[in-house]
């Protein structure tokens, strides 16, 4: 069995960035209580591994991040690499706490445009996942702001002046037939493409894989990933048989890998390497006839940070 090995795939900088503030946090305030709002990354082995340096995640999907802060009474609370709103921020120093924004900079740039765009008198539609901490801290920004996901109605907007972008980790490939849409219905709109390069190159490397022979396409990552989600869409678009969003090597069944001959192995922007490294290991020395041996929890959070 051959063995593709995407590239890119794991980490993007942004998810350095947040990993690296987050564990120099602990460092720098050694007898604080260190709370994450939210998942600081969406990888649950992330937020595990983070538990070795004192680093607690507070993170319930039924609550804005601005409620999340009612749990937080004391020490530093670190804002996630999606970005946060302002109300939550302005709560957060009200309460006191010391705060520490791991906000990615392509996060931050889309939100500036969006800034600079609500100045200028502008309607806004962003499309994004519903519910996703991005959406929810960009759409904060105004009501001026309308949010819409993919398979909604386009907003009904009484303007002339409409500019339209996206979530960083939305699927170039969903994006622009929702573009074509808008323009037909807004023929004057601006339009503002925000996909991030970490995603755009991920997606772009997965498109590709088409008319390759795969017959199984593995993509490491957590299941709350949009990133990740989006790679096994695309997978399944250009209609690789198999394919499997896998949380990591355990979840690799001797079904799945029945008379594949061409095998393919991606990973969300926010899924260690340590991960993804130990599918392709396990991949290249697969034996059917053996049984597939149990990596427990201990022993992979070892390899996170």
């Amino acid at each position: 069995m051959e063995v593709i090995k995407v590239v890119p795939r794991g980490y993007c900088k942004g998810v350095v960035r947040a990993i690296r503030m987050a564990i120099q946090c602990a460092k720098d305030y050694p007898h604080q209580r260190i709370t994450i709002l939210g998942m600081l990354v969406h990888n649950q082995y992330v937020i595990e591994a983070l538990k070795a340096y004192r680093i607690e995640t507070l993170e319930d999907p039924h609550r804005s991040r601005e409620e999340l802060l009612d749990d937080i009474s004391e020490g530093v609370v670190i804002f996630t690499a999606h970005g946060i709103s302002d109300q939550a921020r302005y709560k957060a120093q009200r309460k006191g706490l010391i705060c520490v924004d791991a906000s990615c900079p392509d996060v931050l740039k889309t939100r500036q445009i969006l800034q600079e765009q609500l100045q200028q008198g502008n309607e806004i539609i962003y499309i994004g996942k519903a519910n996703h901490p991005e959406a929810e801290a960009i759409c904060s920004l105004s009501d001026h702001i309308h949010f819409m996901s993919v398979g909604d109605v386009i907003p009904e907007i009484a303007s002339a002046s409409i500019f339209v972008t996206n979530q960083t980790t939305m699927s170039q490939f969903e994006l622009q037939p929702l573009f074509d849409q808008i323009q037909a219905q807004y023929p004057n709109a601006q339009f503002s493409e925000e996909i991030c390069s970490a995603t755009r190159f991920r997606q772009k490397a997965v498109a590709q894989l088409k008319g390759q022979g795969i017959d199984c396409l593995y993509v490491v990552g957590d299941r709350s990933s949009n990133n990740s989600h989006r790679l096994a869409q695309i997978g399944k678009a250009i209609h690789i048989p198999r394919v499997y969003l896998i949380d990591d090597v355990n979840d690799i069944k001797a079904e799945q890998l029945k008379d594949v001959k061409r095998v393919a192995v991606t990973a969300g922007a926010s899924t260690p390497s340590y991960l993804s490294d130990q599918v392709i290991t396990y991949l290249e020395g697969y034996d059917a006839k053996k049984e597939r041996p149990i990596i427990h929890t201990d022993q992979l959070l070892k390899g996170i940070l």
